[in-house]
């Protein structure tokens, strides 16, 4: 019985881990602000480890507060949303259930 506890415990923390961990290729069509930096339009990988995010291109790399959510239906196709300024503030994953909220200060200071 304290085995089948521990194993499901075990395995939930795998699943909550997993969850809040992966890697994705996105294309900014625009450029676009994250954390104050304007990243120009092309191919990215975004790394996400717990509540940070790693967005890089080359020799390009800029990291930002993300919280990473799960929806009930998967999205068809992979969408950006922006704010004011072409700040980045989400990034829903086509063909998952994952979309990535960028937290926090998502502006250049002095701007």
């Amino acid at each position: 019985m304290i085995r089948n506890i521990t194993l499901g415990f075990a395995t939930f923390a795998l699943a909550v881990a997993s969850a809040a961990t992966g890697s994705y290729k996105v294309e900014f069509l625009e450029n676009s602000v994250v954390n104050g930096n304007t990243l120009p339009a092309g191919q990215y990988k975004v790394e996400v480890n717990d509540d940070k995010a790693t967005i890089s291109h080359g020799k390009t790399t800029t990291e930002a507060a993300v919280k990473v959510e799960t929806v009930d239906q998967k999205y068809r196709t992979t969408t950006l949303l922006y704010g004011a300024n072409s700040q980045l503030q989400e990034v829903r994953i086509g063909g998952t259930k994952t979309k990535l909220v960028f937290t926090g200060d998502n502006t250049r200071k002095g701007d």
